[in-house]
């Protein structure tokens, strides 16, 4: 990833907590990323890594304790003006996890799709917000006159479509998706992946994709980001990240992968990842590092020589 390209977004030494004062949980522990325009992003992490919590902070539904986060250029976490705050619902949309769930089913789906410019158009005429409405359903592949309808007419997959519809119309620079095929059959994920492929080169958007399946992160990111119990452990190009998988925990997520050959996915061997295995002292604590130019790794001084070593013999 050459340093020329323009950071759309930055997340700086990021930390989110929940509960109270006396008995605090910390979700994310000191994260820090960039996100550069047009690219998409992936952060892979198994269910309660703080994954989603990222994507909630970065969209101002989580409030952030520690650590900054800057869109271009100009932060957009914690106290900020009310101008700011609608620079950040106009550019920055989330898709969310489960398509049944994130639609409201009292509400046709042209107030669903349209519900946004409601709060930052409130003036627009009638007839160009149903005209906007038309062409983020028809960007999606769904039909116009699929606006007088309610969402538990549709099938997941088109659900999801009219997710994507909602966060299009508000013409986004960014979108976080989060988990945006976990909820679908498994024949309807490659048309959604490829839906967002697609929209992405004709838009430019740029997203941050989050899943827990490393195979389906591979397919549409640039880079992946590897997360676990609220902090990064790899982050690398995507093809570097399968290439040299150098984390425990990477590795072990790579071995969960399916194989399509069943000979294969029988002989295969399950990595199972242990925390206590690094065995980090106040003498040698982890640390984040560039082993290679964009791929870095979280470990103590000795586990990094080691991984250095492998690069040098796979090199």
């Amino acid at each position: 990833m050459s340093e020329t390209r323009e950071k759309l977004l930055e997340v700086q030494d990021l930390t989110v907590t929940f509960g109270s004062r006396r008995h605090p949980f910390t979700a994310v522990d000191g994260v820090s990323f960039d996100i550069y325009k047009g690219e998409t992003f992936g952060l892979v992490g198994e269910s309660g890594s703080g994954k989603t919590t990222i994507g909630r902070a970065i969209i101002r539904v989580n409030p952030v304790s520690g650590g900054a986060i800057k869109y271009d250029g100009e932060v957009i976490s914690g106290k900020v003006s009310r101008q700011t705050d609608r620079r950040v619902i106009r550019n920055i949309q989330m898709v969310f996890q489960d398509p049944m769930a994130s639609l409201n089913e009292r509400a046709k789906v042209d107030y669903i799709v349209s519900e946004g410019l409601y709060s930052i158009h409130k003036h627009m005429p009638e007839a160009e917000r149903k005209e906007r409405v038309a062409k983020a359903l028809s960007d999606v592949g769904l039909l116009p006159e699929f606006a007088s309808r309610f969402p538990h007419e549709f099938s997941g997959g088109q659900r999801q479509r009219i997710g994507i519809a909602r966060a299009l119309i508000m013409e986004p620079q960014f979108i976080v998706a989060d988990e945006p095929i976990s909820a679908l059959d498994v024949s309807i994920r490659a048309q959604v992946l490829n839906l967002m492929s697609q929209l992405q080169k004709e838009r430019g958007l740029t997203y941050l994709f989050i899943a827990h399946d490393l195979s389906v992160v591979r397919y549409i990111s640039d880079r992946i980001a590897v997360i676990y119990r609220g902090k990064l452990m790899e982050l690398a190009g995507s093809e570097q990240l399968f290439a040299h998988p150098l984390h425990p925990y990477t590795r072990a997520l790579l071995s969960a992968i399916p194989m399509p050959d069943p000979v294969s996915e029988r002989k295969k061997k399950l990595i199972v990842y242990d925390p206590t295995q690094h065995g980090y002292t106040e003498a040698d604590p982890p640390l984040w590092e560039e082993l290679e130019p964009g791929h870095f790794v979280r470990g103590s001084r000795r586990e990094l020589d080691g991984y250095r070593k492998v690069l040098e013999a796979d090199s």
